[in-house]
């Protein structure tokens, strides 16, 4: 027999009724604990949220001279890496730009190193820019290598790198270029540097413009108010449209006190001239005058000396220029003289031939580069117009001396260009007729 007992428990309603207030107390309770500790939560995230501010503001204050959002969450970290973008200045070459860094010796002789396999390490591009990373080296308290990026060229940059091997190696950049080919055109007003920069003509543009234009066209003393040039040649953007070069002038054409001249360039990329409408070269030995938008201030032969006082044959042509006005080669040679010449102050001598030599003195410094030994070609910028010397302000003292004897570079009659004959005339007459059809659809494009 299975007998079952149940028991049902009663409850005394007055301890029914202090249970049921306990727990509401502890419901309560809880509740209240939740929020303080809620609120001291808040307050906390909040004094650190305002202290994690302030460190940040003080932080971007201090270094204000921070360039990227990268170098800013570096210093942040403490990275041992320090980001440096250096302008190239005057007098800089590689090894005194590391040392102002305190890279380690033997790491800047081996970007030297690498960099000797493109360009000469100690002439470099000034005002270009070098993106250089730098790892602290805090046991020997100086600076190792990461990277080193220097351009060589407007298009060219040399990358050297150090990886995780500790090797250093390096690499050429080469920007892809874009080629547009531009029609410019402009009155001359003061002088056709000025004019051209008006017309955004690039300088180096202008320069060969003058340049070709230099065996036909005395520039101080041809040009008049009001005569006229227009100009076909290239210009290379990157990849952004930004601008990086000019480019070759395929045409040229000037209104010079009456005459019309008009010059078209002839020949492949690395063999070429410039040639008038008949097929005639305008190119000869010398430039007419080796500098631009100066005036002739003093010629060649007898004179009164302006600072010594006495007659004293003049053996050159000065042209009175602003102070740096560019200089330039009036024919291609060698440099056998670039130094202080006493009274002639910086001068520089070019050999051209076994028959020309020229002199061009007063400088007020040479172009970057420009020594004994060194190969120009014809209107390569070689200095800037200066008043070093024995000298009564700037200007340029130009020579000429044929076969040993010096000559009137004013008068100075050198042989007539190359003609163009036969199959190369024909090939010239095609090409003169393209590019005239080319002018026009350019010309119609811009009305």
């Amino acid at each position: 027999m299975n007998i079952e007992i149940t028991t049902k428990a009663k409850i005394n309603p007055i301890m029914y009724q202090i249970l049921k207030q306990k727990r509401e107390k502890t419901k309560y309770f809880i509740l209240f604990t939740f929020i303080i500790t809620f609120s001291l939560l808040l307050t906390v995230v909040f004094k650190n949220d305002e202290k994690i501010k302030n460190k940040e503001i003080n932080v971007a204050f201090q270094y204000e001279d921070l360039t990227s959002i990268k170098e800013f969450l570096l210093t942040l970290i403490k990275s041992p890496f320090i980001n440096i973008n250096y302008e190239i200045k005057s007098g800089d070459s590689i090894q005194k730009i590391l040392k102002k860094f305190k890279v380690h010796n033997n790491e800047i002789q081996a970007v030297i190193n690498q960099y000797k396999k493109y360009s000469n390490p100690n002439q470099l591009l000034m005002n270009n820019k070098i993106d250089l990373i730098i790892e602290e080296n805090l046991s020997e308290k100086n600076y190792s290598i990461a990277k080193f990026a220097i351009p060589i060229t407007k298009s060219t940059t040399i990358e050297i790198t150090k990886d995780e091997q500790g090797k250093i190696a390096s690499r050429k950049i080469i920007t892809k270029l874009y080629e547009k080919r531009i029609l410019s055109e402009n009155v001359i007003k003061n002088n056709l540097y000025s004019s051209a920069i008006e017309a955004k003509i690039n300088p180096d543009a202008i320069i060969e413009f003058a340049r070709i234009f230099g065996f036909e066209i005395d520039f101080q003393r041809d040009i008049r108010e009001n005569d006229y040039f227009k100009i076909i040649y290239d210009k290379y953007f990157d990849e952004n449209g930004e601008f990086v070069k000019s480019g070759s002038i395929h045409y040229a054409h000037m209104s010079v006190n009456g005459r019309e001249i008009t010059l078209y360039k002839f020949g492949d990329d690395k063999n070429y001239s410039y040639f008038d409408i008949n097929g005639k070269s305008v190119e000869k030995a010398l430039m007419k005058t080796p500098i631009n938008g100066a005036r002739l201030s003093s010629s060649f032969g007898m004179r009164k000396h302006p600072i010594l006082g006495f007659n004293k044959k003049h053996t050159g042509t000065d042209f009175a220029a602003p102070s740096e006005t560019p200089i330039m080669a009036s024919g291609s040679g060698t440099i056998v003289l670039a130094k202080w010449c006493g009274g002639g102050g910086n001068c520089i001598k070019i050999k051209h031939n076994s028959t020309y030599e020229t002199i061009y003195a007063h400088m007020k410094s040479f172009a970057k580069g420009m020594k004994k030994g060194k190969k120009v070609r014809q209107g390569e910028i070689i200095g800037y117009v200066g008043s070093t010397g024995i000298s009564t302000g700037p200007h340029l003292h130009y020579e000429v001396t044929v076969n040993g004897k010096k000559v009137n570079s004013q008068k100075l009659k050198l042989p007539s260009g190359k003609v163009l004959k036969d199959n190369e005339r024909k090939l010239f007459e095609v090409h003169r007729i393209k590019t005239d059809v080319l002018i026009a659809e350019m010309f119609a494009e811009k009305k």
